[in-house]
């Protein structure tokens, strides 16, 4: 029989590249939605299929991280053999805006996970994403030894989940990992995250659809690798023979100068007539370097990143060109969405 994942996150960058992933290798896939008036599947859409179909192998489940009881229901009758619990409220800048939300889902919608799979008895080997935002201002580059010093309410939770992951592990014995992961993107980034937010100004500001970009810190710099490459990470930390706590990471760092220097370069426009700064983007505490050490990831899970900073680049930028060039010459894809969830 096929083995059986859990997604959190599904509709998200990671959830969505981890789905098609782990599809491609056999699985039958369940991932977790939020229920919403709109669909919110966009990312998932290319792979989904009617339930009512026979060899389906995705299926959605309605279901949010701060309702433990729905939790429990779903990981007791899915009875996945791995779970991959990627769903947070993941923006750095918007969790000192929503703390307490922030601390609820991203924290507490671990541990709410944990104790579900730990009441439910069955034997499932559990994904934490962890985040290098954990880190905060120590000293770079970062591996699984260095210190926590979380700069953000986000940053907080996430170490608050890391650590539930470990005494779960070491207190009950549950086959449970954190993946340490650094900055990683792609063409399915969400709009308001500053790599995406600078690709697809460019690629608008090219095709004359947008005249100013604002941003906030330009000198922070981050180890940013491309996230389809990272969530075969993910499936090669849950593979091992014990569980342990990796850093996925490219260990090379770039300002958010040189992302603007690479993608409007690319579109050959001088950044600097078209972007400003607001400090409304700034965060009140900023993490300036953040520089991964993944030498225990290339050792132990044989895992290395192989897109390049410029190539990341260039995935993203092309990417938006073509999807705004579709909505200029009006031929955008208007799909209807006839979803089917329990």
């Amino acid at each position: 029989m096929a083995r059986k994942a859990l997604i959190t996150g599904i509709t998200g960058q990671d959830g969505s590249y981890l789905a098609e992933f782990l599809i491609s290798k056999g699985y039958e896939v369940h991932g977790l939605v939020r229920r919403s008036s709109t669909f919110n599947t966009d990312r998932i859409d290319h792979i989904y299929e009617d339930p009512h179909e026979e060899g389906v192998n995705l299926f959605l489940h309605y279901g949010d991280l701060n309702d433990g009881g729905q939790l429990s229901n779903l990981i007791y009758n899915i009875r996945p053999d791995e779970v991959y619990h990627l769903g947070a409220q993941s923006h750095v800048r918007v969790s000192f805006d929503m703390p307490e939300f922030t601390g609820d889902v991203t924290g507490l919608g671990t541990t709410r996970i944990l104790e579900a799979i730990r009441r439910s008895g069955i034997k499932t080997r559990f994904y934490q994403a962890s985040s290098s935002e954990m880190f905060g201002d120590e000293p770079a580059p970062q591996n699984e030894e260095t210190p926590f010093r979380p700069r953000s309410p986000y940053s907080a939770a996430k170490a608050y989940a890391y650590w539930m992951v470990r005494n779960y592990r070491e207190g009950y014995g549950m086959f449970a990992s954190n993946g340490i992961l650094f900055n990683h993107e792609s063409p399915r980034r969400g709009e308001t995250f500053v790599t995406r937010k600078i690709t697809r100004a460019a690629a608008r500001i090219k095709l004359g659809l947008q005249n100013r970009l604002y941003l906030g810190n330009l000198d922070a710099k981050r180890d940013w690798g491309y996230a389809k490459e990272f969530v075969e990470a993910m499936w090669l930390i849950v593979q091992q023979d014990r569980p342990e706590d990796y850093v996925i990471a490219t260990g090379e760092a770039h300002s958010v100068r040189e992302f603007l220097d690479e993608t409007f370069g690319y579109v050959d426009i001088d950044w600097h007539d078209y972007v400003e700064t607001d400090e409304r983007y700034f965060r009140p505490t900023e993490v300036e370097v953040l520089i991964g050490d993944a030498r225990k990831a290339r050792k132990e899970l044989g895992w290395e990143p192989k897109v390049t900073f410029k190539e990341l680049v260039k995935i993203m930028i092309e990417a938006d060109l073509e999807a705004e060039t579709r909505i200029l010459n009006g031929t955008r894809n208007q799909q209807s969405s006839d979803h089917t969830f329990p």
